[in-house]
């Protein structure tokens, strides 16, 4: 390979970013779903011709540093790919995250040969299962999550295969709404095959092809230079999951960062076993989690790609909750288990950089799933939302109120999109006065959202975490405040609600939601005046 001046390197990597933005942002315009539209719960990424990561668009941690598993699983299970050619996956155990996210994966023919692929991941807002919205915070095997979708070609040389798509729509409670996800993700590859032919064609297919080797390796050499800055040694923490839907016994994750020169090698040794319940990681789920942890602690401005993952070695006992073996139910892995992962590698690396030190986020996605029979249409109805919360303090800053943290990086659904799409509607969405960890820098503040179906009865899901124990603090800061589901009914009053599990919310009743606070930096003892001043005026204090 050639050396490429800085100038043209530059050039390129920023032009297969583009691609990936590009993707996104057509996903994002032609997806039928409030959840990619209005969400934008999707990733899109651009592979060489190994299938290593060349670029990405910054969406969704948990999508993008899992999705190389994913065209690596479709390079191998589904045979020559030609032009045209589509493979969708969903099988966690072979390339997936969870059943709810499909990938898709395309080649980009050049020459009569691969030049790359192009790749995108969305969350669809049911794939069948025991629940509708394919989230059961109590479901005891895979099978019960809904369609396991092999690699398998969905598209032909541009014509879509009829069998394949008949089966997938007879098997979710949406077909049209699935069916038009699916066509918008088909879309998003095809401007993306367009686009990087246009690179190669303009710049020539050995440049393009010794650009995207140059690309990772610049990234890879700048991570293990980040890396070599911090001090060799073996650093420890662990935290819990509260519960697994079925039971509340608590699952320890442990973690042992090993800083070594210019790598790192991160070991779950000690990390329960997987469970019963849906909580359960796959390998992919925890390499991503990891990526992500490293990556914010060292330098994010870091080009992400395989390169800039080559000195982070991740190890997980098979059969673990962060290593989790079929049948094993997975959906909360991806959403709740992937979030106390980043909170357990961040509690290593802030010991090992104390000077980037970061109070634990809200550590939840807060997953609802709502499904029913919408009265206006008769017509089965799904949706699926993830709600924001508090984030960690650290020490130049107080933690951010309101928003997604780490794992997800997804917008809320609009009041008025959602009550237009949905026979639902929302009763309150506010910030939770006082419960972002008190400090010298003070925790994030959760929020509270209130929803009530209309007109008929709404089977709803819940898979949360934090609601036992808030988000830890750090250097003597508070923790955050634990978060809440309530059931609140004109005839019963206030019932509290499990963190995991289903339940039948009736007409007229409201389902509460209330998301966990960040947690605070230092002793709340030294925190200024006029910031104290500022939390009184601005109503960020328990009332």
């Amino acid at each position: 390979m050639k050396p490429i001046d800085p100038i043209t390197l530059e050039v390129l990597r920023h032009a297969l970013t583009a691609i990936g933005e590009e993707m996104n942002a057509n996903l994002v315009r032609s997806a039928y779903s409030p959840n990619i539209k209005e969400r934008r719960d999707c990733s899109c990424a651009v592979f060489d011709a190994a299938g290593g990561m060349v670029a990405q668009a910054e969406t969704i941690p948990v999508h993008l540093g899992a999705m190389p598993a994913s065209v690596a699983a479709a390079m191998n299970y589904a045979g020559d790919l030609r032009c045209g050619d589509v493979v969708v996956l969903n099988d966690p155990y072979r390339g997936g995250a969870h059943l709810p996210d499909i990938t898709f994966v395309s080649p980009v023919i050049d020459e009569d040969r691969i030049l790359g692929f192009v790749a995108n991941r969305a969350h669809h807002a049911d794939i069948g299962g025991k629940e509708p919205g394919s989230l059961a915070g109590d479901s005891r095997e895979i099978f019960q999550e809904g369609l396991r979708i092999p690699p398998i070609r969905l598209w032909r040389a541009d014509v879509v295969d009829p069998d394949v798509r008949d089966l997938l729509l007879l098997n979710v409670r949406t077909p049209e709404e699935r069916w038009g996800d699916l066509r918008a993700q088909y879309a998003s590859c095809r401007s993306g095959i367009h686009r990087f032919q246009e690179l190669a064609a303009k710049y020539g297919r050995v440049l393009v092809e010794d650009g995207m080797r140059a690309i990772q390796d610049y990234s890879e050499r700048r991570m293990r230079h980040e890396i070599g800055k911090l001090p060799d040694g073996e650093f420890t923490f662990e935290d819990v999951l509260e519960g697994d839907g079925l039971s509340a016994r608590e699952i320890r994750i442990r973690a042992r960062v090993i800083i070594a020169g210019d790598a790192i090698k991160v070991d779950f040794g000690g990390t329960d076993d997987q469970a019963e319940g849906p909580v359960n990681a796959v390998m992919a789920v925890t390499q991503s989690a990891v990526y992500y942890a490293v990556r914010s602690m060292t330098d994010p401005t870091i080009p992400p790609n395989a390169g800039c993952y080559r000195p982070i070695q991740v190890a997980a006992p098979e059969g673990s909750v962060v290593h989790a073996c079929p049948p094993a139910p997975v959906v909360g892995g991806n959403l709740e288990t992937s979030q106390r992962i980043v909170d357990v590698v961040l509690g290593c690396l802030g010991q090992a950089q104390p000077s980037r030190l970061v109070a634990a986020s809200q550590g939840t996605m807060n997953n609802v799933a709502i499904g029913g029979v919408d009265p206006r249409s008769g017509r089965t109805y799904t949706i699926y939302e993830t709600i924001a919360g508090g984030c960690g303090a650290h020490a130049s800053g107080d933690g951010v109120d309101g928003v997604q943290s780490h794992m997800t990086n997804t917008l809320n659904t609009p009041v008025e999109a959602l009550e237009t799409a949905y026979p639902l509607r929302v009763r309150r969405y506010e910030l939770v006065s006082g419960s972002g960890g008190a400090g010298r820098k003070r925790g994030g503040l959760g929020l509270r959202r209130d929803l009530e179906p209309i007109g008929h009865d709404a089977n709803v899901s819940l898979l949360t975490e934090r609601r036992e124990r808030g988000p830890y603090g750090v250097e003597g800061g508070d923790s955050g405040q634990p978060g809440r589901n309530e059931l609140i009914s004109p005839s019963n009053g206030v019932t509290e609600l499990p963190a995991k599990g289903c339940v039948i919310v009736r007409s007229g009743e409201i389902l509460s939601i209330r998301t966990p606070g960040g947690g605070g930096f230092g002793a709340p003892s030294d925190r200024e005046r006029e910031d104290r001043e500022q939390d009184r005026v601005e109503g960020r204090l328990a009332s």
